[in-house]
């Protein structure tokens, strides 16, 4: 394949960004898009089609985001795209009870482990929601966590470790008030001296321990095996509800998310659970889970209150439940040779140019941290080289390949990413492995 001509200058992406910046907070309405981590101008999207994205500027890329993990199948994919024109001319929202709901629910129910679900629209909401449910099933109010494990802007969980392993967390951000994380103990992840320490010490006054099912929102960092299952464990010798996220795994690193590797293979099964991005087929929709008895605890069946105008959406169930009916075995199998055969080659390509990196991976959901040394945590994480991915991410996209604009974020692929596609981004790796170097990431 020849080697595709360098982007066109993003003029029209530059206007828009400052025409935004005077109406919207940093010109973006999701702070990770103003790409501060890498610097210079992000690229606003005019459309998208497949496993590409096309700029105001007229550029093309290979997007590797995939809207943060949504876009399983590639973007416009014509059956989704049907039934959802199709659910719209039936109209928008009703604010009643609707069959696609009722459907999506059954679709999620029978490739999870959970019994039954509640609709949210974020998946903010969704942990919130949890978060909630777990106080009033246990009458409990502490709540455990880890570093690096985010789980939306929920202000609880909005929390930075205290100064020992288990002690209370202050808030990671202005506008969170000491009261809503002084219920938070934050704890490393993998620590399982810190967690055995956290229960020993609080175990009567924890409701639950939430953990991202496999972290991916500081660079992907696989639970190693067996860590959920003491988790799992533990919160069940003490009492206290074990929440697994899977709000990006679900779904989407296998056909029953991460529980599909781990709990399915070993006999457990999270208490709550929630879940976002795949099943919502791109349009806002998420949901949390669990068992039966835990469920029947919500309004209008128990006395926990929880609510939504627009929770169970008719569009945004439509287009997730397409996209779960459409998730076949044989697309999974494709996602996985294809995640194979792009960290492989970036692994290569940055060995190469003499760039010290690991690659990370759970199912289809893979990282590139730019560190010499495995990452099993957030202080991992933290100590790579950001100057060389920053360098790295600008010559891939110079050369046509989207990825994440920070060092701390998944890569995803779809099922349209075809040989063209994989091809582009083979090509590109090597120059954009010898930018990263050049940048001060060489051995």
């Amino acid at each position: 394949m020849s080697r595709p001509s360098p982007t066109r200058e993003p003029v029209q992406s530059a206007a828009l960004f400052e025409r935004g910046q005077v109406v919207t907070p940093g010109g973006v309405n999701s702070p990770v898009r103003a790409f501060n981590a890498v610097g210079g101008t992000p690229r606003f999207i005019r459309s998208a089609q497949g496993a590409w994205l096309t700029d105001v500027d007229g550029n093309e890329y290979v997007d590797l985001i995939c809207s943060w993990g949504p876009m399983l199948l590639g973007h416009a994919h014509p059956e989704v795209q049907a039934a959802v024109q199709a659910a719209v001319a039936r109209g928008t929202s009703y604010g009643t009870p609707t069959e696609p709901e009722i459907e999506l629910a059954e679709e999620i129910v029978a490739r999870t482990p959970v019994d039954q679900v509640r609709f949210v629209s974020s998946g903010t909401e969704a942990t919130m929601s949890a978060i909630r449910l777990a106080r009033g099933a246990t009458g409990r109010d502490l709540v455990v966590k880890f570093a690096g494990c985010y789980h939306g802007h929920v202000d609880a969980l909005l929390a930075s470790a205290g100064s020992g392993l288990a002690t209370f967390a202050v808030p990671g951000t202005p506008g969170v008030p000491e009261s809503s994380t002084a219920l938070t103990i934050v704890l490393p992840y993998h620590d399982r001296a810190a967690v055995e320490a956290a229960f020993a010490e609080h175990g009567d006054r924890i409701a639950c321990l939430i953990t991202e099912a496999a972290p991916g929102n500081m660079g992907v960092v696989p639970p190693e095996p067996g860590f959920n299952a003491f988790l799992a464990e533990t919160c069940a010798r003490h009492g206290a509800l074990f929440v697994s996220d899977e709000v990006m795994t679900g779904f989407r690193v296998t056909r029953q998310g991460q529980w599909g590797l781990d709990g399915a293979v070993e006999g457990w099964r999270p208490d709550l659970m929630t879940f976002g991005k795949v099943m919502g087929g791109g349009l806002p929709a998420a949901a949390f889970g669990g068992r039966a008895d835990l469920m029947a605890q919500l309004s209008p069946v128990g006395p926990v209150y929880q609510a939504g105008t627009l929770s169970g959406n008719p569009v945004a169930t439509t287009a997730g439940l397409t996209t779960l009916r459409l998730a076949t075995d044989d697309v999974y199998a494709h996602l996985d040779a294809t995640a194979e055969t792009v960290k492989t080659a970036a692994g290569k390509a940055l060995d190469a140019a003499g760039v010290p990196h690991v690659v990370q991976s759970t199912g289809t959901m893979f990282s590139v941290f730019f560190t010499g040394t495995p990452v099993r945590d957030f202080a991992d994480a933290s100590s790579q080289d950001t100057a060389a991915y920053a360098a790295f991410f600008h010559a891939m996209l110079d050369r046509g390949v989207y990825l994440p604009p920070s060092a701390y974020e998944a890569w995803f692929v779809s099922a349209a990413h075809d040989d063209r596609a994989v091809e582009t981004i083979l090509d590109a790796l090597p120059d954009a492995a010898r930018a990263a170097a050049a940048a001060g990431g060489a051995a």
